[in-house]
């Protein structure tokens, strides 16, 4: 039997049985589409001068979460200097063009070819990475038409982008688009941001900085020169002069020339400003998800920011980040608080001074990638408990060499293929449980546990927890477990929430609602926590970072993270090269991150953390607690019957004293079995049966350490 193919015209044939639906559909698909072309066009275009001012005058107003302290109010701040076409550079005209609309003097408004190439890229990318749109669509879109995203508001936009080009000239819309063009913070239009930028009119920028310019509409808050995404905007500066090159509109002289110059940037000025990081991050998010000249459309945006908190943390930190400069050569810090419950981000502080440009104050840290060091930790011991080992696990503390490259006598051979961490004082402890050993933040434990653990197990828990920047298992190796990565403040305080609401991750937010011009509610919180940790788990790890017993001798009993009386768990990490210092620590009611260093990478003085930032951090979670209800922890899980003897602290046997391996079958610690021929086993063993000495049970009992319950703690 022959299969007929489709044919569109048999389908309209009288005789074909869905001939008569065809010609309706069709019918119906041309009149609504006619309808929709007659309507528009016989609109009317509004006169130039109206134009010229559509929009700008309505505020967008940010808002702290009670709605009642504006942050942030765009419109008493816009910056605008109307200025003719003739007195904007040729250098920032042929950029824009380059970049924007190549075609702009060869179309009728809208360029068919361009749509095509968006569609094509959208569809193959699977994103909405290309609009299509033309230098006139943009002014339609910057002076006309909502942010509304529909299929009948781009047709709007068509129609009205043809209309404009029958009633004004090519430079008289291009004129409009530099008048009123977003090119970052309150600055609209080429005048008011050259002059802010560079201290200059539009007609005498260099061709860098017509580059540099051209580049900024796209994403102003995105690519603003003052955020954290300055290679960005340099690499956008290169593709804007690339594209200029190949037009024909400069040389490769002028193109070597204007990649390699120097650009000086105006210092940002100080303003009527609450939480500036904080303001730049959410006025990015609402550019991201309504477009780039949503913030001039009236919206309300209340936030998640707890007003008199992010007082308290700004005036902290910026007090501790100019001490810390003097004693620790760490000129920036930075701090971020969250609600546990619901992911809020209640204060948030990018750098000790926004306005500081000796320390590129406008940076914001909270959101940048650095290492965390042993501020990672908590995600290697958790990976662990999940996998059936306990707080009580023992592990020792000796000299290692982990690399099966090298050879198990290599404990002190770091030399690259060799992987043997030391501990920041240098010194061995011998055995530790888990808990003590996380504790005290000592790293060769830590490394075991990674082992124990698996790399990939470890990246896939931190990842859904929150952490957003980590790649795959094999880009790394057991130096993992120390923090040998690059994580975000944020993400990181995020993802210690987890572990503060039994489990549970609520995703950072900072937006309660926004509301449009009309009073129409564009997106309102609700909570959606998920399940990304077993409860249990998240308990221990909590129970294992708050026991103040558990931190001795590390610490004295009158210790940074400890306070009287309320259950706080806390955790430090410090970079091998002293370039980060972290201390994340957390009640059931809120989390608080905080960070020290420079923004340039240069080194701090060796010191820890807990001297660097652990006083800052102490200051503001003491004010934390005074602030919110006393809550506690769920009590930790008990240790199961079936676990075999070094999951519940011995490491002897007949056969003398063994590392965990020797016991345990790390891949299935309460299944029975062990892991004596496992790679890494004569690696661990060795330290044990040559170091002058080997702490025994009766030189470290078990119970000598106990919480204040009474519960045995474990070794130390």
């Amino acid at each position: 039997m022959t299969k007929k193919k489709f044919s569109f015209k048999a389908l309209l044939h009288s005789e074909h049985p869905y001939a008569k639906a065809a010609y309706i559909g069709l019918g119906c698909l041309l009149f609504g589409f006619g309808a929709t072309l007659l309507v528009v066009a016989l609109a009317p275009v509004p006169g130039l001068e109206t134009l010229s001012t559509r929009k700008i005058s309505e505020s967008t107003r940010i808002l702290d979460r009670e709605g009642t302290t504006v942050l942030y109010d765009l419109n008493p701040d816009v910056t605008r200097n109307m200025v003719p076409l003739t007195d904007v550079s040729p250098n920032i005209q042929q950029a824009t063009l380059a970049i924007e609309d190549s075609a702009f003097y060869f179309h009728n408004g809208v360029s068919l070819p361009a749509i095509a190439r968006a569609i094509f890229v959208n569809v193959t990318t699977g994103r909405a990475a290309q609009g299509g749109s033309t230098i006139t669509q943009q002014v339609v879109k910057n002076t006309l038409l909502t942010n509304e995203k529909s299929i009948s508001r781009k047709i709007h936009e068509w129609v009205l982008a043809l209309r404009l080009e029958q009633v004004y000239s090519k430079d008289e819309i291009l004129e409009l688009y530099f008048n009123n063009t977003p090119y970052g913070g309150t600055l609209y239009g080429v005048e008011a941001a050259t002059r802010a930028y560079f201290g200059k009119s539009a007609k005498d920028v260099s061709l860098a900085e017509a580059a540099y310019l051209a580049a900024l509409p796209q994403a102003p808050t995105y690519f603003s020169p003052y955020g954290n995404n300055r290679e960005a905007l340099d690499a956008r500066k290169d593709i804007v002069l690339d594209r200029m090159k190949k037009l024909g509109y400069i040389n490769d002289e002028e193109y070597e020339a204007a990649r390699n110059e120097k650009v000086t940037w105006s210092p940002q000025r100080s303003n009527s400003i609450i939480a500036p990081h904080f303001v730049f991050y959410i006025q990015q998010y609402l550019e991201n998800k309504y477009g780039p000249t949503a913030v001039t459309r009236g919206l309300e945006v209340q936030t998640t920011i707890d007003v008199d908190l992010q007082r308290e943390a700004e005036s902290i930190v910026s007090r501790y980040g100019k001490e810390n400069q003097t004693k620790f050569n760490a000129s920036n810090a930075a701090l971020v608080a969250m609600d546990p419950k619901t992911g809020q981000i209640l204060s948030m502080v990018g750098s000790r001074d926004y306005f500081d440009t000796e320390i590129d104050g406008s940076y914001n840290i909270a959101i940048a990638e650095r290492q965390p060091g042993s501020s990672f930790k908590p995600f290697v011991y958790a990976a662990a408990l999940l996998k059936g080992f306990t707080p009580q696990t023992a592990i020792f503390d000796l000299p290692t060499q982990f690399s099966t490259a090298c050879d198990p006598s290599d404990v002190f051979n770091t030399a690259y293929p060799c992987y043997a961490p030391s501990n920041y004082d240098n010194k061995s402890r011998g055995p530790m449980t888990f808990m003590t050993a996380l504790a005290q933040s000592i790293n060769v434990p830590a490394v075991k546990v990674m082992y124990l653990a698996g790399i990939e197990n470890v990246i896939d828990l931190a990842t859904s927890m929150g952490i957003t920047t980590l790649g795959e298992a094999k880009e790394y190796g057991l130096s993992l477990a120390l923090g040998a990565a690059e994580v975000k403040l944020l993400d990181l305080v995020g993802a210690y929430t987890v572990f503060a609401n039994d489990g549970n991750l609520n995703p950072p937010t900072g937006i309660l609602k926004v509301t449009d011009s009309d009073g129409v509610v564009l997106e309102e919180f609700k909570a959606n926590p998920t399940q990304v940790l077993d409860a249990g788990v998240a308990r221990d790890i909590s129970y294992m970072m708050s026991t103040n017993e558990a931190r001795f001798p590390e610490y004295p009993p009158n210790n940074p993270f400890h306070f009287e009386g309320y259950d706080v768990a806390a955790k430090t990490g410090t970079t091998n090269d002293y370039r980060d210092a972290w201390t994340v620590g957390y009640t059931p009611s809120i989390v608080v991150g905080v960070w020290a260093g420079n923004n340039d990478n240069s080194p701090m003085v060796k010191q820890v953390a807990g001297y660097i930032v652990s006083p800052m951090w102490r200051e503001f979670m003491q004010i934390a607690l005074d602030t919110f209800p006393q809550e506690f922890f769920g009590e930790p899980r008990a240790i199961p019957d079936n676990a075999p003897g070094i999951l519940r602290g011995i490491y002897t046997d007949g056969s003398g004293i063994h590392d965990t391996l020797h016991f345990v079958n790390k891949d299935n610690p309460l299944g029975g079995g062990n892991s004596r021929y496992d790679g890494q086993y004569p690696y661990w063993e060795y330290s044990l049966h040559t170091a002058p000495v080997i702490p025994t049970p009766e030189s470290i009992p078990y119970n000598n350490n106990t919480d204040p319950e009474g519960n045995p703690i474990g070794w130390q």
